[in-house]
C-alpha cells in the first residue's frame, strides 16, 4: 500500500494507492485509488480530479471511492445484472447535485456506501425493496427500469434480467433455436425454480451467481456474475408475473403496456443488429410463438398489476409516481442505529468465552508500551507491530480445528502430529489498517487468499458504511481469519462478519483478529455472533464520547503509513478508531 499526496492551490488530498507487485511501484501500476471525503467539498476539486486522472492510465482504474454521506453522497459501483449480447452495464443511481469524480473516455467512476442491513444483534432486519417489471416483448421493460434508477437517486440498484434465466437448451432444442422453431415465449423456456431461489435470497440480503445467457450459442457462458448488496431490486422480465411463488416475492408489480406494432419493430431492429438473426427468421418466430404467447400469458397478467405504464419510457409522469411510492417505502424500512444505547448495552458483563487474549508477557507488554507511546518514531511503530501481528496470527491458527496425522521421521520412526482438518484458510482485511496484517498472515499460511472489505463511517449518521469488497471464490467452504488492526466499537467488525456471512461463511468458521480491542467492541461482535473466536493482544476498558479507544494506541493507519488527517478528518474515514 502507497500513501501519496496530490497538492494543488487551496487543497490537500490524501490518497491510498492499492497494488499489486513490489515496493518500488510506478504509478501506471496502480490498479485502484480511494480519495478522503473532504476534498470534493472544496471549490477546487475538479483540479485535483485532472491530476489523479493524468497520473493513472484510466485503463489501471478500477473505481475511485469517497466517504458518503448526505447531499454529497456519490453513486455506488455493483454491476447490473441485464444480460443479452449488449454490454454489461453498471446499475447506478446518478446523483443529480453532484458531478462525476472521474470522467475517462471509456467510463464515469463514482461510488456511496451501504448503511447497516442488519440490527444490532447481527439479522436482517430489513429486506431488499422489489418492484417487478412485465411486458410484452421489445415493449420498453429495461428502459422503464433504467429511468427508475436514475429517478430514484438511491445506491445500491441491481437489475436483474429474467432473460438471464433461460433453461439450457438440449442438442435437438439449439437446432430447433437455430431455426427459429423454439419457442422462448413460453413459460416452460424459464428455470423457474433458479430464478425463485436466486431473488429469494438476493432480497434476504445475500451473495448470489447469476447465469449470463448467450443469445448466439443459446446457452450459458461458464463465468456466472455473482452480485450482492441490494436495497433496490428491480426484475424485469417477460413472464415477471407468470409464477405465483415469484409474486410473492415482489413488493410492487409495474406492467408496460406497448403498442404491438412499436414492439414488432423494436424487436426486428433489435434481433438483427445485436442478435445477428435475419429479418424473415425474426418475423417467423414473432409471429409462430411471441404474438401468441403475449396474448395468451402476458397480456392476461396486466391485472395483477399495481400500476400500468403506457408507453413505455417515455412516460415520466407514470415513472415519478413510481418513485415517489418507492421513496415512501424506503423511508419506512429505514434502519438507524443508537450507538450511544449500543455502547452502553454491555456495560458491567464480563468478557465472553469466545474471546482470546494474548499472554500479556513482559515481550508482548513491553511492545504494547513502545507503540502506544506518542514519541514512538514511525520505524520503531511499524516493526514492533509487525511482531505483535505475527505473535497475534500464530495464537489465531492455534484456533483452527486440526487432525491427527502421522509421519515417519528419517529415523524411520512414527510421529504422531497435527493437520489441518479444513479444505482452506482465507484471510480477509478491513482497509486499510487490516491490510497491514496481511504480511504477517502469509509469512505463516503458504499460498493464503486474501479478500479486502472497505468500511467506513459517514460523518452525518456516525454508521458504518460498506463501500467495496473483493473476496475470493467459493469463501463459504473456507476458515476465514478477519484482520482489522483496532476494534473501538465494532460496528466495521460487525459489519465485515455479516458481509462474510451473507457469502454463506458459517458464523463458527471466522476468527476475528485484532492487535487492540475495546470492550465494548469485543462485546458488540460477541452479542451479535456469539460464534465467532476473537483473539486480541489486549483489551482496554473506555471508549470517550467519540468512540475512540481509552488509552488506546492512536489512529494506527495513520501512525504506520505516516499520515496525519486534518483535525477536522474523523479517525474513522479510513480505519477504525483507536483513540
Amino acid at each position: 500500500m502507497l500513501e501519496v499526496e496530490i497538492m494543488t492551490q487551496h487543497i490537500r488530498v490524501q490518497c491510498v494507492l492499492l497494488y499489486t507487485g513490489g515496493e518500488d511501484v510506478m504509478m501506471e501500476n496502480v490498479g485502484v485509488i480511494l480519495l478522503r471525503k473532504r476534498f470534493y467539498e472544496t471549490q477546487k476539486n475538479a483540479v485535483t480530479r485532472r491530476k489523479v486522472a493524468s497520473c493513472v492510465p484510466e485503463s489501471n482504474v478500477m473505481f475511485l471511492i469517497c466517504s458518503g454521506g448526505g447531499e454529497g453522497s456519490l453513486d455506488r459501483l455493483l454491476p447490473s445484472v441485464s444480460t443479452g449480447l449488449s454490454p454489461r452495464k453498471r446499475t447506478t443511481s446518478q446523483c443529480k447535485s453532484e458531478p462525476p469524480l472521474l470522467r475517462t473516455s471509456k467510463r464515469t467512476i463514482y461510488t456511496a456506501g451501504r448503511p447497516p442491513w442488519y440490527n444490532e444483534h447481527g439479522t436482517q432486519s430489513k429486506e431488499a425493496f422489489v418492484i417487478g417489471l412485465c411486458g410484452g416483448s421489445a415493449s420498453g421493460k429495461t428502459t422503464v427500469a433504467r429511468k427508475i434508477i436514475e429517478a430514484l437517486d438511491v445506491p445500491w440498484v441491481v437489475l436483474l434480467s429474467m432473460d438471464s434465466f433461460y433453461k439450457v437448451l438440449s442438442p435437438e432444442q439449439q437446432a430447433m433455436a437455430a431455426s427459429n422453431d423454439y419457442n422462448f415465449d413460453h413459460p416452460d423456456a424459464f428455470d423457474f425454480d433458479l430464478l425463485t431461489h436466486t431473488l429469494r435470497k438476493l432480497k434476504q440480503g445475500k451473495s448470489v451467481k447469476i447465469p449470463v445467457y448467450d443469445f448466439t450459442t443459446h446457452g450459458r457462458q461458464k463465468d456466472w456474475k455473482t452480485v450482492y448488496g441490494a436495497s433496490v431490486i428491480i426484475f424485469e422480465g417477460i413472464m415477471a408475473f407468470a409464477d405465483k411463488e415469484l409474486l410473492q416475492l415482489l413488493d410492487m408489480k409495474i406492467f408496460v403496456d406497448t403498442d404491438s406494432d412499436i414492439r414488432l419493430v423494436r424487436r426486428l431492429r433489435r434481433d438483427i443488429t445485436e442478435r445477428g438473426r435475419d429479418i424473415e427468421g425474426v418475423i417467423k418466430q414473432y409471429n409462430k410463438f411471441v404474438k401468441p404467447a403475449f396474448e395468451q400469458y402476458i397480456e392476461p397478467t396486466m391485472r395483477l398489476a399495481d400500476i400500468v405504464v403506457p408507453r413505455g419510457g417515455g412516460n415520466m409522469v407514470a415513472i415519478d409516481l413510481i418513485v415517489q411510492h418507492v421513496h415512501s417505502q424506503l423511508e419506512e424500512r429505514k434502519l438507524r442505529w443508537d450507538m450511544a444505547a449500543l455502547a452502553s448495552a454491555h456495560q458491567a458483563q464480563p468478557l465472553p468465552q469466545t474471546l482470546s487474549v494474548l499472554e500479556s508477557t513482559p515481550q508482548v507488554r513491553g511492545m504494547h508500551t513502545i507503540i502506544r507511546n506518542k514519541e514512538t518514531s514511525r520505524d520503531e511503530f511499524i516493526f514492533y507491530s509487525k511482531r505483535l501481528m505475527r505473535l497475534l496470527i500464530e495464537r489465531a491458527l492455534s484456533f483452527l480445528p486440526s487432525q491427527v496425522h502421522i509421519v515417519q521421521t528419517p529415523q524411520g520412526e512414527d510421529y504422531e502430529g497435527k493437520t489441518f482438518h479444513g479444505k482452506r484458510i482465507t484471510g480477509v482485511s478491513i482497509l486499510r489498517a487490516g491490510e497491514t496484517m496481511e504480511p504477517a498472515l502469509r509469512a505463516v499460511c503458504k499460498d493464503v487468499r486474501i479478500g479486502k472489505i472497505l468500511i467506513q463511517t459517514n460523518q452525518d449518521t456516525g454508521e458504518p458504511e460498506l463501500h467495496y469488497l473483493r473476496l475470493p471464490k467459493d469463501i463459504s467452504e473456507d476458515h476465514v481469519i478477519l484482520m482489522d488492526c483496532t476494534v473501538s466499537t465494532g460496528a466495521a467488525a460487525m459489519m465485515a462478519v455479516r458481509v462474510l456471512l451473507d457469502h454463506d461463511v458459517q458464523e463458527d468458521k471466522i476468527l476475528l483478529v485484532s492487535l487492540l480491542m475495546a470492550e465494548m467492541g469485543v462485546h458488540s461482535v460477541a452479542y451479535a455472533f456469539p460464534q465467532v473466536k476473537i483473539i486480541t493482544t489486549a483489551v482496554d476498558k473506555k471508549v470517550n464520547d467519540l468512540f475512540h479507544i481509552i488509552p488506546g494506541i492512536g489512529n494506527f493507519g495513520d501512525r504506520y503509513f505516516g499520515t496525519d488527517a486534518p483535525p477536522d478528518w474523523s479517525d474513522e474515514d479510513m480505519d477504525e478508531p483507536s483513540y
